[in-house]
Protein backbone atom coordinates (compact mmCIF):
# COMPACT_ATOMS: atom_id res chain seq x y z
CA UNK A 1 0.00 0.00 0.00
CA UNK A 2 1.43 3.29 -0.87
CA UNK A 3 0.95 6.23 0.84
CA UNK A 4 1.96 9.91 0.33
CA UNK A 5 2.96 11.82 3.10
CA UNK A 6 3.65 15.67 3.39
CA UNK A 7 5.54 17.63 6.56
CA UNK A 8 7.32 20.32 6.46
CA UNK A 9 9.41 19.55 9.52
CA UNK A 10 11.85 17.39 8.04
CA UNK A 11 13.40 15.42 11.06
CA UNK A 12 9.79 14.38 12.08
CA UNK A 13 9.14 13.23 8.65
CA UNK A 14 12.54 10.90 8.48
CA UNK A 15 11.19 9.65 11.33
CA UNK A 16 7.51 8.58 10.56
CA UNK A 17 8.47 7.50 7.22
CA UNK A 18 11.16 5.12 8.52
CA UNK A 19 8.54 3.58 10.91
CA UNK A 20 5.67 2.99 7.96
CA UNK A 21 8.17 1.65 5.85
CA UNK A 22 8.87 -0.93 8.56
CA UNK A 23 4.68 -1.62 8.47
CA UNK A 24 4.95 -2.42 4.73
CA UNK A 25 4.07 0.91 3.71
CA UNK A 26 6.02 2.34 0.45
CA UNK A 27 5.99 5.91 1.53
CA UNK A 28 6.93 9.15 -1.37
CA UNK A 29 7.72 12.37 1.31
CA UNK A 30 7.24 15.70 0.10
CA UNK A 31 7.32 18.94 2.47
CA UNK A 32 5.19 21.75 0.63
CA UNK A 33 1.86 21.42 -0.21
CA UNK A 34 2.27 22.41 -3.53
CA UNK A 35 4.26 19.36 -3.99
CA UNK A 36 1.64 17.26 -2.50
CA UNK A 37 -1.00 18.36 -5.02
CA UNK A 38 1.57 17.65 -8.14
CA UNK A 39 2.47 13.75 -6.73
CA UNK A 40 -1.28 13.49 -5.90
CA UNK A 41 -2.45 14.02 -9.33
CA UNK A 42 -0.60 11.10 -10.43
CA UNK A 43 -3.50 8.74 -8.86
CA UNK A 44 -0.50 6.58 -7.74
CA UNK A 45 -1.67 6.54 -3.87
CA UNK A 46 -3.54 4.56 -1.48
CA UNK A 47 -3.78 6.81 1.26
CA UNK A 48 -2.05 10.67 2.35
CA UNK A 49 -0.92 12.11 5.20
CA UNK A 50 -0.95 16.08 5.25
CA UNK A 51 0.41 17.96 7.68
CA UNK A 52 -2.28 21.24 7.89
CA UNK A 53 1.20 24.12 8.43
CA UNK A 54 2.67 24.15 5.19
CA UNK A 55 4.44 26.44 2.83
CA UNK A 56 2.98 27.33 -0.66
CA UNK A 57 0.07 25.45 -0.33
CA UNK A 58 -1.65 24.61 3.82
CA UNK A 59 -2.91 20.94 4.09
CA UNK A 60 -6.34 22.45 4.21
CA UNK A 61 -6.12 24.15 0.60
CA UNK A 62 -4.42 20.82 -0.96
CA UNK A 63 -7.34 19.12 0.73
CA UNK A 64 -9.93 21.01 -0.85
CA UNK A 65 -8.24 21.24 -4.12
CA UNK A 66 -8.30 17.05 -4.30
CA UNK A 67 -11.72 17.03 -3.40
CA UNK A 68 -12.58 19.43 -5.69
CA UNK A 69 -11.43 17.70 -8.95
CA UNK A 70 -13.37 14.90 -7.60
CA UNK A 71 -9.97 12.47 -6.03
CA UNK A 72 -11.78 10.26 -3.39
CA UNK A 73 -8.00 9.37 -2.03
CA UNK A 74 -8.57 9.02 1.75
CA UNK A 75 -6.49 11.78 3.66
CA UNK A 76 -5.51 11.96 7.06
CA UNK A 77 -4.73 15.22 8.53
CA UNK A 78 -1.76 16.59 11.29
CA UNK A 79 -1.93 19.50 12.68
CA UNK A 80 -0.62 21.09 16.11
CA UNK A 81 -4.02 22.95 16.80
CA UNK A 82 -6.28 21.03 18.92
CA UNK A 83 -9.60 23.72 18.38
CA UNK A 84 -12.67 21.84 17.58
CA UNK A 85 -13.00 24.52 14.79
CA UNK A 86 -9.59 23.46 13.45
CA UNK A 87 -10.61 19.94 13.84
CA UNK A 88 -14.18 20.35 11.65
CA UNK A 89 -12.33 22.42 9.57
CA UNK A 90 -10.58 19.54 8.05
CA UNK A 91 -13.62 17.34 8.21
CA UNK A 92 -15.88 19.44 6.29
CA UNK A 93 -13.35 20.19 3.88
CA UNK A 94 -13.65 16.22 2.99
CA UNK A 95 -10.64 15.00 5.24
CA UNK A 96 -11.21 11.43 6.38
CA UNK A 97 -9.47 11.91 9.75
CA UNK A 98 -7.66 14.45 12.04
CA UNK A 99 -5.04 14.01 14.82
CA UNK A 100 -3.37 16.32 16.80
CA UNK A 101 0.35 16.56 17.26
CA UNK A 102 2.40 15.49 19.22
CA UNK A 103 1.12 11.84 18.13
CA UNK A 104 2.08 8.39 19.44
CA UNK A 105 2.83 6.11 16.55
CA UNK A 106 0.56 3.13 17.20
CA UNK A 107 -2.19 5.67 17.13
CA UNK A 108 -1.14 6.71 14.00
CA UNK A 109 -0.75 3.48 12.75
CA UNK A 110 -4.08 2.64 13.80
CA UNK A 111 -5.79 5.70 11.89
CA UNK A 112 -3.92 4.48 8.55
CA UNK A 113 -5.42 1.02 8.77
CA UNK A 114 -8.69 2.60 9.56
CA UNK A 115 -8.86 4.88 6.71
CA UNK A 116 -7.48 2.67 4.05
CA UNK A 117 -9.47 -0.10 5.27
CA UNK A 118 -11.81 -0.43 2.55
CA UNK A 119 -9.71 -0.20 0.64
CA UNK A 120 -7.36 -3.05 1.81
CA UNK A 121 -10.45 -5.78 2.10
CA UNK A 122 -12.34 -4.82 -1.25
CA UNK A 123 -12.30 -6.22 -3.81
CA UNK A 124 -10.15 -9.26 -2.73
CA UNK A 125 -8.57 -10.38 0.14
CA UNK A 126 -7.14 -12.99 -2.03
CA UNK A 127 -6.10 -12.82 -5.58
CA UNK A 128 -6.33 -16.36 -7.70
CA UNK A 129 -4.01 -16.61 -11.23
CA UNK A 130 -4.38 -20.32 -12.92
CA UNK A 131 -3.59 -22.39 -9.27
CA UNK A 132 -1.73 -19.63 -7.71
CA UNK A 133 -3.10 -17.62 -5.04
CA UNK A 134 -1.67 -14.60 -3.24
CA UNK A 135 -3.59 -13.88 0.56
CA UNK A 136 -3.32 -10.22 0.53
CA UNK A 137 -3.57 -10.48 4.28
CA UNK A 138 -0.71 -12.65 5.21
CA UNK A 139 1.86 -12.04 2.00
CA UNK A 140 1.39 -15.41 1.27
CA UNK A 141 1.83 -17.06 -2.19
CA UNK A 142 0.23 -20.31 -2.25
CA UNK A 143 0.44 -23.12 -5.00
CA UNK A 144 0.31 -26.74 -5.53
CA UNK A 145 3.45 -27.81 -4.05
CA UNK A 146 3.80 -25.13 -1.36
CA UNK A 147 3.66 -21.83 0.18
CA UNK A 148 5.84 -19.06 0.88
CA UNK A 149 5.75 -15.74 2.45
CA UNK A 150 6.98 -12.95 0.43
CA UNK A 151 8.30 -9.93 1.61
CA UNK A 152 7.01 -6.34 1.44
CA UNK A 153 8.02 -5.27 -2.01
CA UNK A 154 7.98 -8.84 -3.69
CA UNK A 155 4.87 -8.70 -2.62
CA UNK A 156 3.98 -5.61 -4.14
CA UNK A 157 5.12 -6.87 -7.45
CA UNK A 158 3.17 -9.95 -6.92
CA UNK A 159 -0.09 -8.24 -6.59
CA UNK A 160 0.07 -5.60 -9.49
CA UNK A 161 0.76 -8.59 -11.72
CA UNK A 162 -2.03 -10.77 -10.36
CA UNK A 163 -4.33 -8.08 -10.35
CA UNK A 164 -3.53 -7.67 -13.85
CA UNK A 165 -2.46 -10.97 -15.71
CA UNK A 166 -1.36 -10.87 -19.28
CA UNK A 167 -1.44 -7.27 -18.71
CA UNK A 168 1.99 -6.15 -19.58
CA UNK A 169 3.38 -3.72 -16.64
CA UNK A 170 6.17 -1.46 -17.79
CA UNK A 171 9.61 -1.30 -15.34
CA UNK A 172 9.06 2.29 -14.92
CA UNK A 173 5.62 1.74 -13.00
CA UNK A 174 7.10 -0.78 -10.76
CA UNK A 175 9.58 1.76 -9.76
CA UNK A 176 7.05 4.62 -9.40
CA UNK A 177 4.61 2.44 -7.65
CA UNK A 178 6.76 0.10 -5.24
CA UNK A 179 9.93 2.60 -5.11
CA UNK A 180 8.79 5.61 -5.32
CA UNK A 181 9.88 8.48 -7.69
CA UNK A 182 12.63 10.05 -5.42
CA UNK A 183 14.17 6.49 -5.01
CA UNK A 184 17.67 5.89 -5.86
CA UNK A 185 17.50 2.42 -6.78
CA UNK A 186 17.56 1.68 -9.89
CA UNK A 187 15.88 -0.16 -12.94
CA UNK A 188 18.26 -3.45 -11.93
CA UNK A 189 15.99 -3.49 -8.35
CA UNK A 190 13.03 -4.83 -10.71
CA UNK A 191 14.92 -7.62 -12.47
CA UNK A 192 16.39 -8.96 -9.15
CA UNK A 193 12.58 -8.57 -7.32
CA UNK A 194 11.36 -10.41 -10.31
CA UNK A 195 14.01 -13.30 -10.33
CA UNK A 196 13.46 -13.77 -6.99
CA UNK A 197 9.66 -14.35 -7.55
CA UNK A 198 10.39 -16.66 -10.44
CA UNK A 199 12.04 -18.98 -7.88
CA UNK A 200 9.12 -18.58 -5.40
CA UNK A 201 6.65 -19.43 -7.82
CA UNK A 202 8.61 -21.86 -9.31
CA UNK A 203 9.11 -23.50 -5.23
CA UNK A 204 5.30 -23.76 -5.00
CA UNK A 205 4.59 -25.20 -7.99
CA UNK A 206 2.94 -22.83 -9.59
CA UNK A 207 1.61 -23.04 -13.18
CA UNK A 208 1.65 -19.33 -14.37
CA UNK A 209 5.12 -17.59 -14.81
CA UNK A 210 6.48 -13.89 -15.52
CA UNK A 211 6.99 -13.32 -18.73
CA UNK A 212 9.27 -10.65 -20.00
CA UNK A 213 9.36 -8.04 -22.91
CA UNK A 214 12.67 -7.21 -23.20
CA UNK A 215 13.51 -3.37 -22.59
CA UNK A 216 9.50 -2.90 -21.32
CA UNK A 217 7.99 -4.88 -18.73
CA UNK A 218 6.83 -8.06 -17.24
CA UNK A 219 3.58 -10.27 -17.60
CA UNK A 220 1.79 -12.65 -15.51
CA UNK A 221 0.98 -15.33 -17.74
CA UNK A 222 -0.86 -19.36 -17.18
CA UNK A 223 0.66 -21.88 -18.21
CA UNK A 224 -1.56 -24.09 -21.18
Amino acid sequence: MRLLYAEDEKSLARAVSTILIKNNYAVDVVHDGESALDYLETGNYDGAILDVMMPKKDGIAVLRELRSRGDPTPVLLLTARAEIDDRVTGLDSGANDYLTKPFDMKELLARIRAMTRQLSVQPDKTLTVGKVVLDCASYDLTGPEGRHKLAGKEFQMMEMLMRNPRKLISTEAFMDRIWGYESEADLNSVWVYISTLRKKLKAVGADVEIKAQRGVGYYLEVRP
